[in-house]
């Protein structure tokens, strides 16, 4: 142990060895003259004489552990708390001292002084507050009652304590589940946080990659943490371009009809698309750039304007249709109804000589009902159909009209 620098020479001696010194030389050992007995003894008094006021004084030799350092002192006390006070150690309400202040204390005691400190714990986010005479982070989380194995710590475990005192975070093992790059996995984590996951998992996210959470979120037992990779392209691709359709209204043709007189021509184009991928599939897309490189044609449809000639009120030929007067309609009538003008199918859909439908024969120009109308009407409404979509109106019967 190191001497306390201040002491005074004769503090190097306790007061037992000091008297113990000044009775050998008084009293004499046998075997020595008397005179030179007289001369020692006469020496000793001289100094015991002239030292009174030092020997009165006499430190107390004493080994003081401040916070588990260790210095020998030299003070005139003669109680642990005379010694504090010598050497300006004052305590607060929360330190330790052994033994008690008002202890008596001699040549060889030992002195014991520890500070306490305050401990700030947070627990997978929990935070309580301890004050502790503990020297080390290990042992005042025991001293606490913390339980810490396994657990991640924000400070070494056999970190000092110093007076200042210390704010620790605690992070247990938990389970969670990470979903990145096609592969889902359980994994057992003290990561304090989400971001501090990713690393501990050698995750990296790209500038654009999102997750289901946020980087902040403290992992707790049970947390799904989901990365999504954001891919970000450009794609130029060439499209086809639709034609545009015109009508034009021509007195050639009867109203109800229409002809194509420029067949419609696709077009197209050479076109830039801003792509998005999440995990690999198309979440958006927009046109950032389009240029035509063929022009469509547009298609030209001629619609009659001119009105049709009265039906004819003859037995069976009806209105006369260029292409369609020599079929057999008499055939095709027959296989249809039966040759009945006026017939109704049995879900009254299906109408007259040629069953038609009632939308089909307003789109030949008709009115009314198909079976209200003249034989000769249905005939030549059929007759125009036939000229519009060919014999396939009819699917079953439409070959008799080449018979």
């Amino acid at each position: 142990m190191r001497r306390d620098e201040d002491a005074p020479p004769v503090a190097v001696l306790g007061h037992r060895k000091v008297w113990s010194v000044v009775l050998n030389v008084l009293i004499g050992k046998p075997g020595k003259s008397r005179v030179l007995r007289l001369g020692a003894q006469a020496a000793v008094l001289t100094a015991v004489v002239g030292g009174t006021v030092a020997f009165a004084n006499q430190d107390t030799d004493v080994d003081l552990t401040v916070d588990g350092r260790t210095t020998l002192v030299s003070e005139d006390a003669d109680t642990v708390g005379e010694l504090l006070a010598a050497r300006g150690i004052r305590l607060g309400a929360r330190d330790v001292v052994a033994p008690s202040p008002a202890a008596k204390i001699e040549d060889g005691d030992d002195v014991v002084v520890r500070y306490a400190r305050q401990l700030e714990v947070s627990v997978d986010g929990k935070t309580q507050t301890f004050w502790t005479t503990e020297l080390t982070v290990d042992s005042a989380l025991r001293a606490v009652g913390i339980r810490a194995d396994g657990a991640r710590l924000s400070a070494s475990r056999s970190l000092p304590l110093g007076r200042q005192g210390l704010a620790l975070v605690v992070t247990t093992p938990k389970k969670v589940t990470l979903v990145a790059d096609g592969k889902r996995a359980k994994v057992t984590t003290t990561a304090p946080t989400v971001g501090d996951l990713l690393t501990e998992q050698g995750l990296t996210l790209g500038k654009d990659d999102t997750l289901s959470v946020l980087q902040s979120t403290p992992t707790v037992k049970g947390l799904v943490v989901a990365v999504t990779r954001i891919d970000k392209k450009t794609v130029t691709k060439t499209e086809k371009v639709s034609y545009a359709t015109k009508s034009v209204k021509s007195a050639k043709l009867y109203k109800g009809e229409k002809k194509v007189v420029t067949e419609g021509v696709q077009g197209s184009r050479t076109a830039t698309y801003a792509v998005v991928l999440a995990d690999g599939k198309v979440v958006s897309k927009k046109l950032v750039d389009a240029t035509v490189t063929k022009k469509p044609v547009t298609q030209v449809v001629q619609v009659g304007t001119k009105a049709r000639p009265a039906s004819s009120s003859g037995g069976g030929g009806g209105g006369s249709v260029a292409g369609a007067d020599s079929l057999n309609w008499a055939a095709l009538a027959q296989c249809e109804s039966g040759g009945n003008p006026s017939i109704v199918s049995s879900n009254g859909l299906y109408h007259g000589l040629y069953q038609f439908s009632v939308s089909t024969w307003r789109a030949v120009g008709g009115s009314g009902l198909p079976s209200q109308a003249s034989s000769s009407e249905q005939t030549y409404r059929a007759k125009l159909l036939y000229k519009r979509a060919g014999a396939g109106q009819w699917p079953v019967c439409g070959r008799k009209l080449f018979t």
